[in-house]
């Protein structure tokens, strides 16, 4: 990382901060949760004037549902105010991205297991410089959230950003492993603990609305053959939605359909199926993002 790329992570960061702050106003419950994503979306392009861009689609994961759910154009779910919705939105600027979350909990019925994934997120980051062992970031954050009365989400985890790529290596635990890899100088991170009263384990779904470029290779229909040229081109390893492509390509919705099936059957593009705990069971979540820069480390978001 050298001194504009880490002026680029620190720039996408804070319009994130202004993406984030302008949507905790925002979200009420009674809205669609559809408009919730578009209007987060929306709000990176206008609070970004075109510098900032989404890193990936806005995510809104209700109740056990951890991670991975985007709504589809033909979404008609509403945030209730019993609901725990996690909200993860990233920024990019040239590929080099932000990434953040929060919990919204409007009757404030897991007020506590919110603070659990914030309290193991801020003790994370305050150990979080050049040299840190990543086994003793995740021992951390297991130990806050067991002492709130939690389980930590243990196959879920922090990670490494990188150009153009959100879920980069290395994985950071949220439990305690034996792990002696160490956060290095010129790096940027994302620091991600999952709280829940479940078994603390996730599980994929059947349903993916999220998608990414895998590996282009040829493909026998024209509209998958349109489709993968503008994905390679438009996101490059980003994250897109579905709803993203019905936006900007002049395919039916048949078309379309036909086309993604086609992508993921030729190993082109790969699915985020949504993560998910036990039934009626609750999952909360905090991130942020930092560089380590020069020796220093900066949370950007």
């Amino acid at each position: 990382m050298d001194k504009e790329e880490a002026e680029k992570y620190i720039k996408a960061g804070k319009i994130l901060q202004k993406v984030v702050a302008k949507a905790k106003k925002d979200i009420k419950p009674g809205q669609k949760l559809l408009e919730i994503a578009l209007n987060a979306e929306k709000s990176i392009s206008v609070i970004g004037e075109g510098a900032g861009k989404a890193a990936f689609p806005v995510n809104l994961s209700i109740n056990e549902n951890a991670a991975h759910f985007t709504p589809s154009l033909h979404e008609d779910g509403i945030l209730k105010e019993q609901d725990v919705l996690k909200v993860d939105v990233g920024v990019h600027v040239d590929g080099f991205i932000a990434d953040t979350a929060f919990t919204l909990n409007f009757d404030n019925k897991y007020a506590k297991m919110i603070e659990a994934a914030e309290q193991a997120l801020e003790n994370a980051l305050a150990i979080a410089k050049e040299g840190t062992a990543l086994g003793k970031i995740g021992a951390l954050i297991e130990e806050t959230i067991t002492k709130k009365g939690f389980k930590p989400v243990q196959n879920l985890s922090g990670h490494g950003l990188k150009h153009f790529e959100q879920h980069a290596e290395p994985s950071i635990p949220n439990i305690a492993k034996k792990d002696s890899r160490v956060l290095e100088d010129g790096h940027a991170y994302a620091i991600e603990p999952f709280a829940t009263n479940g078994e603390g384990f996730v599980r994929e779904s059947q349903q993916s609305e999220i998608f990414a470029l895998a590996e282009p290779k040829p493909v026998r229909s024209e509209h998958a053959r349109k489709m993968l040229e503008f994905i390679a081109e438009k996101y490059e390893a980003l994250p897109f939605a579905e709803r993203w492509i019905a936006k900007e390509l002049k395919l039916s919705e048949f078309q379309r359909k036909l086309a993604v099936r086609e992508l993921l059957r030729s190993g082109c593009i790969r699915a985020f199926p949504v993560l998910h705990e036990a039934p009626g069971k609750i999952v909360t979540q905090a991130e942020k993002s930092f560089i380590i820069f020069e020796g220093k480390t900066t949370v950007i978001c």
